[in-house]
């Protein structure tokens, strides 16, 4: 498959599981990443409940990333608007949600959690929603270290499916 051109947003969890399999730097090398602040905040806490491959470099992030985002009142308003269900979500993916739905230009978003996919299919955004599985493979990095089930295509696919169906959103 084609490798994806244009913004790539990523959540705290995605961050979190590059970093332990070694991958931030093919993953930084081969995308355009973005987050917002409330991501970065998130990927600082919670040290010491972190294994030590766990615990990310700010530096090194913030050099892997081509944009962080601070997210408006206005943007956060807009995306509550469009589904208030975003207010259910936890900070860092709320605010990237916000930033998402505000952007006029192409991107796609890549985070695990089942809540935020929910809000993607239920704005019919599932084709923007991808796995860091496909991410790494499509930009040609095999881990060494085995993905959790959760950034899997396989998982992702079942997972959207499931959702649609219980949102009445199946093609």
């Amino acid at each position: 498959m084609a490798r994806w051109r244009e913004a790539v947003l990523v959540d705290t969890n995605v961050i979190v599981e590059a970093w332990r399999i070694d991958a931030w730097r093919a993953l930084c090398g081969g995308y355009m990443l973005e987050t917002v602040e409330e991501c970065v905040i998130e990927t600082q806490t919670g040290y010491q409940n972190r294994r030590p491959e766990q615990q990310i470099d700010r530096e090194a992030l913030l050099a892997g990333l081509k944009a962080v985002h601070k997210v408006s009142d206005v943007e956060r308003a807009g995306a509550l608007i469009r589904d208030g269900e975003i207010a259910m979500l936890d900070e860092g993916e709320k605010a990237l949600w916000a930033h998402a739905l505000a952007r006029s230009d192409a991107w796609v978003l890549c985070g695990p959690d089942k809540a935020s996919l929910r809000i993607g299919v239920r704005l019919n955004l599932r084709d923007r929603l991808f796995s860091l599985e496909r991410l790494l493979e499509d930009a040609g990095f095999r881990p060494k270290t085995a993905l959790k089930s959760a950034y899997r295509q396989d998982w992702l696919s079942r997972t959207l499916v499931e959702l649609a169906q219980r949102e009445g959103k199946i093609a």
